[in-house]
């Protein structure tokens, strides 16, 4: 019997099938069983794209945006807040920048319970998409070209000049289980873990998750174009805290938090859907992010790597009841997100409940849109400029 020849192919040759309508789609979750029924080197010549989908709290996200100058004279904005939350003024005149975990300065639950907050940042984006007006204030310190102190005006997301989502830190490739061995609850950026080991809680979308399919991040960098909040977004590079050689199963898998991406696009091409304000009881605020990265089936290596199951996926279990205040992250063992979505893991003699942070209904679904926005010919691959992993 002949072998199957090797598949090779470019991503211009995959956005040529995809303008003439011949590309052939599959989500991460169908392409598991391609692979398996298929093998990786027929599936790699059958299939040319395959698309991914998260959509989780993101908290390394915020809003660049430009205010403009609405009326005369002007001002240079060394102070902004937008519905009370502080944005960071410290660029040019009328640009700033609101982080996603900003929390109001007038948030009633923290006059209630200090130091807890339930209004910030991510809820500012989620409302200008929702299509309500927010309040902007801003001080300036007074020069010659720009003598006006003050500023207040409401606005709506078109009265923005510019208004880009522009994340430092997101689609982390794998995280933490988070467990608490301690005697009382506590309450974390995973949620409240309840004490001794009562509540497991994670964040991923398991083998829909993009850097799952991709771990080499050979087709995911500078210029890759993605599915961002709804719209159209791009990798801009590596995100903060990128570790992408960290210990790796034998199908390339890392076993411990790793690589991340930033990412950029257009907030008023984006869908509240999609970015949604949230708030960590006794925590803080943040913001669910939904990205989707297409993953192009170059040959049969990508063909494998798409095809991981979430019985492959082994994800760290950590005690944030001793080991992360400490500065340190100690994993106590692993556990498949299979295991995880099942409901219930044995960590030590005990079963715990298991709570995800991330949203699968959502992550599929986005993964399913960029399907279609694929197949319908209106989004094409765009092709990384610059790598993010080396050897």
């Amino acid at each position: 019997m002949n072998k199957p020849k090797m598949v090779k192919k470019t991503i211009r040759e995959i956005n040529d099938r995809i303008s003439k309508g011949q590309a052939v789609v599959l989500t991460a979750r169908e392409m598991i069983d391609a692979v398996k029924s298929m093998g990786k080197v027929v599936a790699a010549r059958e299939v040319d794209v395959v698309t991914t989908g998260t959509f989780s709290p993101m908290c390394s996200s915020g809003l660049l945006f430009n205010m403009g100058q609405p009326e005369p004279p002007l001002i240079k904005a060394s102070k902004v807040w937008l519905n009370d939350v502080p944005a960071y003024g410290g660029l040019a005149a009328v640009d700033a920048f609101l982080g996603a975990t900003e929390p109001s300065e007038d948030d009633p639950l923290n006059k209630v319970y200090p130091g807890r907050f339930n209004y910030g940042g991510g809820h500012v984006i989620e409302d200008l998409l929702k299509g309500e007006k927010v309040h902007l204030r801003a001080l300036g310190y007074g020069t010659d070209c720009y003598p006006r102190r003050t500023m207040e005006r409401d606005y709506a997301l078109e009265d923005f000049r510019s208004a880009e989502l522009l994340n430092p830190r997101n689609a982390y490739q794998n995280y933490n289980c988070a467990v608490n061995f301690s005697d009382k609850l506590i309450y974390t950026y995973m949620g409240p873990l309840k004490p001794r080991c009562a509540n497991a809680n994670y964040a991923t979308s398991g083998a829909l998750s993009p850097l799952f399919n991709d771990p080499f991040f050979r087709t995911i960098g500078l210029g890759t174009k993605i599915f961002l909040g709804g719209g159209i977004g791009w990798v801009i590079g590596a995100g903060t805290q990128h570790n992408p050689k960290p210990l790796r199963t034998e199908r390339g898998l890392p076993l411990t938090p790793s690589g991340t991406l930033m990412v950029k696009g257009d907030l008023k091409g984006m869908q509240s859907r999609y970015l949604r304000g949230v708030s960590f009881l006794g925590y803080g605020c943040s913001l669910s992010v939904g990205i989707g990265v297409p993953i192009p089936i170059l040959d049969e290596e990508m063909a494998w790597f798409t095809g991981v199951s979430d019985g492959d996926i082994m994800i760290p279990v950590v005690d944030y009841g001793h080991d992360y205040p400490n500065g340190v992250a100690r994993n106590h063992g692993h556990v498949s997100y299979a295991d995880l979505r099942s409901g219930a893991i044995r960590v030590g003699e005990r079963e715990t409940a298991t709570v995800p942070l991330t949203s699968y209904t959502l992550s599929l679904e986005i993964a399913q849109t960029l399907k279609q926005w694929i197949e319908s010919g209106t989004f094409t691959l765009g092709e990384a400029q610059e790598h993010i992993f080396s050897e």
